[in-house]
């Protein structure tokens, strides 16, 4: 009789145990990334110019191959993200930053001499789709009295680009004030046969790559390298060539003729009308570096059916 009781006693505690496994697994891998389709997160970090200004003491180059690490500014930024799958993400961030470049940092003899420099904060929008074809385990959902749950685990890595829209106002100093350029119009912008004026706002595209490491099943730490393509050549008010400057400064004034012609006269012609000033050819550019940190906003179904953002400690009575 016990032997009769205990077979189908058995089966039905393995079942039981197999049913639970199936089901945490299947939660786990399934429909867990739901309970957390929601993030703020907040970055400290730095960026860098890329365009005509500074440099490498050699002839500019695009991209990155053309860095000045003493140009190196600080940026913040403030996002949200929301999970439409589990390895795809839309994501919103805005980053305020410093962008600086000066020829009196190179060697190369064409930017040496031109003299040129200017600051411009940044604000950034951006709009970005992300792919994450790794990604961190957060740890155990519940926090459960008596249950050991799963610890955080693994880097994630993940992939974007979108859209944005940036903000910027080159400035260059002179005798101790930072001088807005646009208005001066250094390349005789907006006067005869000079080019058109340029907009402050202009639309950009970024992308990048971004690691992240889950200190707990909320909080999640991260790095994010971002290049932002613009379609624009004048964030340091520098593109194409030297304006009449006697014009100019009937114009504009003598600090428009100053500022648009600062040379230091060691390369006779250089800086004559019509020659060149920047390099048009090449849109100016941006990064961004940032330390990450990420906060999931978990939602807990209740017994009503709808989510709930927080859920209490609970004690397992059986």
């Amino acid at each position: 009789m016990r032997s009769t009781l205990t077979l189908p006693l058995l089966a039905f505690l393995a079942g039981i145990g197999l049913s639970s496994t199936v089901n945490a697994q299947y939660f786990r891998n399934s429909s867990y990334w739901k309970t957390h389709r929601s993030e703020i997160s907040v970055g400290l970090g730095i960026t860098n110019f890329l365009g005509e200004l500074g440099g490498r003491d050699q002839i500019g180059s695009p991209f990155v191959w053309d860095l000045e690490f003493s140009q190196t500014k600080p940026a913040l930024s403030l996002g949200y993200r929301y999970y439409l799958a589990k390895r795809l993400s839309l994501r919103g961030i805005g980053t305020y930053g410093i962008l600086a470049g000066n020829d009196n940092l190179t060697k190369e003899p064409f930017r040496e001499n031109r003299n040129l420099s200017f600051k411009s904060s940044i604000i950034e929008a951006q709009a970005c789709l992300e792919w994450h074809p790794y990604q961190e385990q957060p740890g155990h959902l519940y926090d459960l009295r008596g249950v050991k749950g799963m610890a955080p685990s693994r880097v994630g890595l993940y992939f974007f680009g979108g859209v944005g829209v940036f903000h910027f106002n080159p400035k260059a100093q002179f005798d101790g004030t930072w001088v807005e350029l646009r208005p001066l119009g250094t390349e005789g912008q907006g006067l005869p046969d000079g080019p058109d004026e340029y907009a402050l706002m202009q639309i950009c595209i970024p992308m990048g790559v971004g690691i992240r490491k889950a200190l707990n099943k909320t909080m999640t730490i991260g790095l994010e390298l971002q290049y932002t393509k613009t379609f624009t050549d004048y964030i340091d008010d520098v593109s194409g060539v030297y304006y009449d400057r006697a014009a100019l400064e009937e114009a504009r004034g003598p600090l428009a003729a100053y500022l648009s012609d600062p040379s230091l006269g060691e390369i006779p012609g250089q800086t004559n009308t019509g020659q060149q000033r920047g390099y048009s050819n090449h849109n100016d550019g941006y990064i961004f570096l940032k330390a990450q940190l990420h906060y999931k906003l978990f939602k807990y179904r209740s017994s009503s059916k709808k989510y709930r953002t927080r859920a209490r400690r609970q004690k397992i009575v059986f």
